[in-house]
């Protein structure tokens, strides 16, 4: 974190209906870039209407009435969990946002029980920061699971809990 930023307790994490403006921009900017960087079969990000899943618990981070950020974890099953939606928004980059949001993520899992924890994230250079926050918390490189199969522009990440 850089010296400055906000440290985690300053956000406020709260579980999201998905149903705010400020949130439908959010993922929109994050479905935007997505495409910039994986043609349109290797994108695994999802839309509004498939976070809407029982399945997928999603929160959104604010500071000072600010949507900062998002991360979801979707339930593959009893002891296994999927990261998705991370999301910092463009203004609020290297401000910690990523952190205290995979730190919430984390938690949950753990307190869900899970034995083990994985996600999907883009092989293009544009996706270093996010691999390496990933590395940076203990997830190691893993093999496609789930529904997912190889692909050169995703990288599959998992961590043991």
């Amino acid at each position: 974190m850089q010296e400055g930023a906000p440290t985690s307790t300053a956000f406020d994490i709260r579980i999201d209906d998905l149903r705010g403006p400020e949130i439908a921009a959010l993922l929109h900017e994050h479905l935007r870039d997505m495409a910039l960087h994986s043609p349109p079969e290797s994108i695994h990000a999802l839309d509004l209407d498939a976070l809407r899943r029982p399945e997928i618990t999603f929160w959104t981070l604010w500071q000072h009435g600010e949507l900062m950020g998002c991360g979801a974890i979707k339930q593959l099953g009893v002891a296994h969990g999927e990261i998705k939606s991370m999301r910092t928004s463009m203004h609020y980059r290297r401000q910690g946002v990523a952190a205290a949001m995979l730190q919430h993520i984390l938690g949950e899992a753990q307190r869900r029980g899970y034995q083990r924890l994985s996600l999907e994230t883009g092989a293009p250079a544009a996706f270093a920061p996010a691999r390496e926050l990933y590395a940076r918390f203990g997830f190691e490189l893993c093999g496609p699971f789930a529904d997912y199969v190889e692909d050169p522009y995703s990288v599959f990440m998992t961590k043991n809990l």
